[in-house]
C-alpha cells in the first residue's frame, strides 16, 4: 500500500513538471484568432508552414503584437498591423497582450482614463507596450522605464477583439 501511494506522487509531481514545461506552447495554442506579441529579437516569417517556404519578412521587433489567423501544427499564420500575412512557428510567440500606437501625431499618454488625467508623455506612432486594462475607450499601456499611463483605445493595435 505504502509503494502505491509514494507511486501516485511521484506520477503526481512528474505530471506537474511536464505541465509547467509545456505552458508556453498551450499559451498560444487555442482556438483562432487571437492576440499574440513577439517573444524572440528576430523572427522569420515564412509564406508556408514550414521552414522549405522562403521567408516573406524578418520581424526585429521584440513584444510586437500579431494577430493569430490560422494553426497548422507548430505553425501559425500571423497578420501584423499592416495586414500583412506570414507563418512563424509558435515557440517564437509568446501570449502577453502587447499593443502598438498607431495614426498620425504624437498620443497623449495620460495618468488616468478617460482624457482627464493629465498628460505624462507624448508617445510616437510604433511605440509598443505591454497592455494592461481596457475600459471606456482608453487603455493601460507599460511601455517601460517606468512610462506606464493611458492611451485612446482607437490609438493602439492590438486591443480590439481579434
Amino acid at each position: 500500500m505504502r509503494s502505491i501511494v509514494l507511486s501516485l506522487a511521484i506520477v503526481g509531481l512528474g505530471s506537474l513538471g511536464l505541465a509547467s514545461l509545456s505552458e508556453p506552447a498551450r499559451a498560444v495554442d487555442r482556438p483562432v484568432p487571437y492576440w499574440a506579441s513577439i517573444r524572440a529579437k528576430a523572427m522569420n516569417a515564412r509564406k508556408g508552414p514550414a521552414k522549405e517556404y522562403p521567408i516573406a519578412w524578418l520581424y526585429q521587433r521584440q513584444q510586437l503584437p500579431l494577430k493569430v489567423i490560422r494553426v497548422k501544427e507548430s505553425w501559425r499564420m500571423i497578420q501584423d498591423q499592416d495586414g500583412a500575412t506570414s507563418w512563424v512557428l509558435a515557440q517564437f510567440l509568446s501570449p502577453d497582450r502587447t499593443a502598438v500606437v498607431t495614426g498620425t501625431g504624437l498620443a497623449e499618454m495620460r495618468t488616468a482614463a478617460g482624457g482627464e488625467g493629465n498628460v505624462m508623455w507624448r508617445v510616437e506612432p510604433g511605440v509598443v507596450g505591454k497592455l494592461g486594462d481596457c475600459g471606456g475607450g482608453w487603455c493601460r499601456l507599460d511601455t517601460g522605464a517606468g512610462h506606464v499611463g493611458y492611451l485612446p483605445q482607437d490609438r493602439l493595435w492590438g486591443v480590439a477583439n481579434p
